[in-house]
């Protein structure tokens, strides 16, 4: 039998919650059966990890999924778990389960985690003695990270004598090796123009919020000086993308012959106000200027992002900001933990027939942070306009507005809702109506690429 693995899609969530259903009854008998038959996996929960690219199946030739793996990461650590690792019962003891898991690990390794940790049985064959087999060693169950495991655990009256908890350690990626970065989308919690300079551009005030959620751009040093992107992007030629711009753009700072290969995983939707674009060219500027050693500092490549499109500065910093000027004129913010449902109503909205609207209004007055602050500055100028002329994103707002007050984010398709808890986003996500998509993302004042390359940089510390 021949399966390959790959990430995991949505539409796949029912297939893995059976799966894992399935794989609990081999534990008919045991002590823990009583905690297992209680405890399946929240299919929301699952279907957000899979948005998020942290979960991967191995699939036979007919298509089917017979195991998955799905990862959890640590906030802010340089350690991340294994959350869930289950096989069909019927396709037990064939590779599938150690494919999956070192499928996972070396993944974890190109994302610059230094190491992976899981909670098991220590009884079952499949189960602590399995991982042993692939380089995980029990670890000290009374570790600070293992706290929430163990409150849950006896939550759900799991036997804790059974328990155990392992780690495996991983080894810095070679510096040819491919490395993972995050590329985090963002939401405009307002927008207003207040004029239109000499130059034609506008002057904009608004809050760039950034997510926990985005694409993912996989880098390759070279050595010979060659910029190769080796993903298609429908519509956009190699040349004009702005992860290839970006990097040519730093190797004139870079040593003599610095090159890289570049793959994209797109997630964010391409002119959907989410800033993917910026984003994704923002991640290859900070992450090649570590990988190539060139080691310029955040003021300058902010600089050279904002060459290659006004939102490219506020990723490159990696901070959530009020900003000004064209958008490049930026003020740190702390805000309140939220979290976002964001729907794409898959329509495109060219944005030059946007700022280019007669019926926009370009000349607001200047709002202020603590207008922001109080809530009374929530509106996008854009969104008028969008609403007149895009169906199917008014018919988003409308939607969305049943379950609070829905915003456009910047001059995009895409629209959100802000709540206050993980719950309340997921329920609302859960019933969104399927001309839509729906993802539910968490807000950070600090970026996931900047936590990703702390973890990289600690790795260099560790003797790369």
């Amino acid at each position: 039998m021949t399966f390959h693995i790959e990430r995991a899609r949505p539409d796949q969530v029912d297939a893995l919650c059976a799966i894992e259903r399935a794989a609990v009854e081999l534990f008919r008998g045991h002590r823990a059966w009583p905690s297992y038959r209680r405890v399946s996996v929240p299919p929301e929960v699952l279907r957000e990890a899979i948005a998020r690219g942290l979960v991967w199946v191995a699939v036979i030739g007919s298509g089917e999924p017979v195991g998955f793996v799905w990862l959890d990461a640590e906030e802010g650590g340089d350690a991340i778990g294994v959350a869930e690792m289950d096989v069909l019962p019927s396709h037990g003891q064939r590779g599938i389960g150690a494919a999956l898991l070192e499928h996972a690990c070396g993944w974890a390794r190109m994302a610059g985690y230094h190491r992976v940790d899981l909670g098991t049985l220590s009884d079952v064959p499949w189960n602590a003695p399995f991982y042993a087999k692939h380089g995980f060693a029990v670890v000290d169950k009374n570790r600070p990270e293992f706290a929430f495991a163990r409150e849950r655990d006896i939550e759900n009256g799991f036997p804790d004598d059974l328990r155990v908890f392992m780690s495996r350690p991983l080894a810095p990626p070679d510096l040819m090796d491919w490395t993972v970065w995050p590329a985090p989308a963002k939401v405009n919690l307002f927008l207003r123009i207040t004029g239109r300079r000499a130059d034609g551009y506008h002057e904009l005030q608004t809050v760039f919020r950034l997510l926990d959620w985005g694409d993912e751009i996989r880098l390759r040093v070279r050595r010979d000086g060659e910029i190769h992107r080796l993903t298609e992007v429908p519509g956009v030629p190699a040349d004009s993308d702005l992860v290839v711009r970006a990097a040519r753009l730093l190797q004139p700072h870079a040593p003599e012959g610095a090159g890289a290969d570049i793959e994209i995983e797109k997630r964010i939707p391409m002119g959907g106000g989410l800033g993917g674009g910026s984003s994704d060219a923002a991640t290859v500027l900070v992450a090649l200027n570590l990988l190539w050693g060139v080691g310029l500092d955040e003021d300058t490549l902010a600089e050279l992002g904002r060459q290659l499109g006004a939102d490219v500065p506020v990723f490159v910093r990696g901070r959530s900001a009020w900003a000004e000027g064209i958008g490049e004129k930026l003020t740190p913010m702390a805000l309140p933990e939220r979290w976002y449902v964001v729907l794409d109503p898959h329509e495109h909205v060219p944005t030059g027939a946007l700022f280019q609207a007669s019926e926009l209004t370009r000349n607001a007055p200047p709002a202020t942070i603590s207008s922001f602050a109080s809530g009374e500055t929530v509106e996008n100028a854009f969104a008028p306009v969008v609403r007149a002329r895009h169906s199917r994103v008014a018919a988003a707002l409308d939607w969305l507005d049943g379950f609070g007050r829905a915003r456009l984010s910047g001059s995009g398709a895409c629209v959100f809702l802000e709540t206050d808890s993980p719950e309340r986003a997921e329920a609302i996500a859960e019933r969104c109506p399927a001309r839509f998509t729906a993802h539910v993302a968490r807000g950070e004042d600090v970026s996931p690429l900047h936590v990703a390359l702390a973890r990289h940089r600690g790795v260099d510390g560790n003797g790369r």
